[in-house]
């Protein structure tokens, strides 16, 4: 397969895994309007990093790193289904923002960058995606270009995050105080239910 060829590939495969409504969705739509466009985009780069992380796993075919993940599944989820208890206990107490985060405030945007790009690491569905993926796409190429394919899903990942940032930025002079406050208590909820459906997953899987 010609380099072009997969890495549009790659990056059809990126917007696909990144684009489900999951907890990074959740966070990111709860970020963006409660602190500006900013810290949504940091948020979503974080998971991005970690697609581009877990699809270099499954690129390069690294199998002990495929057996250690597999064999430490259950620990990594119950490690993600705590810290997403963890944010929405937190956001579930924030008070609603009346403006949005200074784009100066770099401390800020890391911190939210490393915490979902941990949150990504320790999901397991995320995990066995890529393997799942680039085991199956690795196998067809007679010349791996491993680089190429993880320079796709790490584009493709972080130009959803950028468009849904995006658009949720754009719609956010429509929510007053009020209104952030419910988005607020929805999503930590929604935070809540996807930890305990990862643990009951777990708990079905042993």
């Amino acid at each position: 397969m010609p380099e072009p060829a997969l890495f549009a590939q790659s990056l059809l495969i990126g917007l696909s895994i990144a684009a489900p409504v999951g907890p990074i969705g959740l966070l990111v739509i709860q970020r963006t309007l409660q602190r500006g466009n900013w810290v949504g985009l940091a948020t979503g780069l974080g998971a991005a990093l970690a697609d581009a992380v877990y699809g270099a796993v499954g690129a390069f075919g690294v199998s002990w790193v495929i057996d250690a993940l597999s064999g430490a599944r259950v620990p990594l989820g119950l490690g993600g289904g705590t810290f997403l208890l963890w944010m929405a206990w937190r956001i579930w107490h924030a008070a609603p923002a009346r403006q949005a985060a200074k784009t100066g405030a770099a401390q800020g945007l890391l911190q939210c960058l490393a915490g979902t790009f941990l949150l990504t690491l320790s999901n397991p569905s995320t995990i066995f995606s890529f393997i799942a993926v680039f085991g199956t796409l690795g196998a067809r190429l007679a010349v791996p270009a491993p680089w190429t394919m993880v320079a796709g899903v790490l584009l493709g990942s972080a130009l959803w995050w950028l468009l849904l940032s995006a658009v949720v930025g754009r719609l956010r002079s429509r929510f007053d105080h009020r209104a952030q406050a419910w988005v607020n208590r929805a999503s930590a909820l929604l935070l809540a239910g996807f930890a305990l459906w990862q643990w009951m997953a777990l708990l079905r899987a042993v």
